[in-house]
């Protein structure tokens, strides 16, 4: 049975992995780029099926200490003026125990779990993958650290993934663009938010500001409409340049945003990808999360996808003993059919992020403006969750039977 993995990627997906796996005896090697562990990024929803699987982890209770807490949620016209307020349970599709957290914290909440069970090597990248010569196993050369071998490789590393690119070929051949850009970024909250998000709309433009419990700060979110642009996804500097572009002349408190996007520490600045590929593992070496499937943001289910894929993952690794080209075969087929659903929902939400016309935004405005005075609201309400919710919950769990008990490194995380 294959006893050492190495996984490229600390955000989310790969230090869940790595929880499962230590649990079911494996001795595992978390490698990430970044010099330490990354706290940034915007909220994130746990639904459905991930809410199960944060159960089975033990970390449900931390997730609900960490919760954004969300109130209200409202659109806004240019001067500020506020078009309708409703509860940020509609605007997230958030029902039963659905929460919804910061990503940098959940990202804690997994790095405290394992980090003292895990060997984590922050600000290395694998260099190269070679299969052994006997076929079991990998030989891993790093950008700075000496050359190792590993049983298995995972790559949790993302849309734009490292191991994918090496496994499999370039990215441009997995990634399918929704025709919208996103950034996100810390703020000063000078709207004085108190878990409230504000969104403020123009045709092909989106832009929202929003405060979560316990942080001082806010947020901005930037969504624009546009064919897929080149750029080095790692320049600063050009991120920024297109987005003040994408931005120009824009209403509402877009100065302000943009002015703060410039010297945010956690700027985020990426197109809305889809990642299809007929397979997603090769030889020892597998993908995980979006560098298998990312459904982007669009979605708001690439957060519960990781972890319930990681779940998924290391059961069938741990079931099949011996074999993980059969765990591989069997993971890919509990999740494909989740995938599928999962893309068909970002296709639509992507187009619907960004309106074509102010007469499709005042009319949104004006359906929000009345849902609170009509009689079949709780009927509306429940329609605009349905989609989100199928695709939360378009898997059924295997039990995999229980790994052993987490040991004392799984303190609780104390939001």
């Amino acid at each position: 049975m294959p006893r050492t993995v190495l996984i490229s990627g600390a955000s989310i997906a790969g230090p869940a992995l790595a929880l499962w796996l230590h649990r079911y005896g494996f001795s595992v090697t978390v490698v990430e780029r970044a010099p330490a562990l990354r706290t940034g990024g915007y909220k994130v929803d746990i639904r459905g099926a991930s809410v199960e699987v944060a159960d089975r982890m033990g970390i449900l209770e931390d997730i609900q200490r960490a919760s954004t807490d969300m109130q209200n949620g409202a659109y806004v016209k240019a001067d500020g003026t506020r078009v309708a307020t409703l509860p940020a349970a509609i605007f997230g599709a958030r029902t039963g125990r659905d929460d919804e957290i910061m990503r940098g914290d959940l990202a804690r909440i997994l790095y405290e779990r394992t980090r003292a069970d895990v060997e984590y090597v922050f600000g290395d990248s694998i260099a190269s993958l070679t299969p052994t010569a006997d076929g079991n196993g990998v030989e891993v050369t790093f950008e700075r650290g000496a050359p190792r071998r590993f049983d298995l490789v995972v790559g949790a590393d993302g849309l734009h993934s490292t191991v994918r690119r090496l496994a499999f070929g370039p990215e441009e051949t997995f990634l399918r663009h929704l025709g919208v850009y996103l950034s996100a970024f810390s703020m000063p909250n000078e709207l004085r938010l108190d878990r409230e998000e504000l969104y403020y709309a123009e045709p092909g433009r989106l832009v929202c500001a929003y405060s979560s419990a316990k942080d001082p700060a806010a947020k901005g979110l930037l969504a624009f409409r546009s064919p897929r642009l080149s750029y080095d996804h790692r320049d600063r500097a050009q991120q920024l340049a297109l987005l003040e572009n994408g931005f120009a002349g824009a209403g509402w408190r877009t100065s302000r945003m943009l002015e703060a996007a410039r010297s945010a520490p956690d700027l985020y600045f990426d197109g809305l990808h889809l990642v299809e590929m007929d397979r997603w593992s090769r030889g020892r070496v597998v993908l995980l999360g979006d560098a298998a499937h990312c459904p982007s943001p669009a979605s708001g289910q690439g957060t519960g996808m990781a972890l319930v894929g990681a779940y998924v993952l290391a059961g069938e690794l741990a079931a099949a003993g011996g074999a993980p080209e059969v765990a591989f075969a069997r993971y890919e087929e509990e999740m494909r059919g989740y995938v599928a659903v999962n893309h068909e929902l970002a296709r639509k939400f992507a187009r619907e992020m960004t309106m074509d016309s102010r007469w499709g935004i005042r009319l949104r405005y004006l359906m929000l403006r009345m849902l609170p005075h009509m009689p079949w609201k709780d009927a509306v309400v429940k329609k605009i969750a349905e989609d989100v919710q199928r695709g939360a919950r378009a898997i059924t769990l295997k039990d995999y039977g229980a790994p052993r008990a987490a040991t004392a490194a799984a303190t609780p995380y104390a939001a």
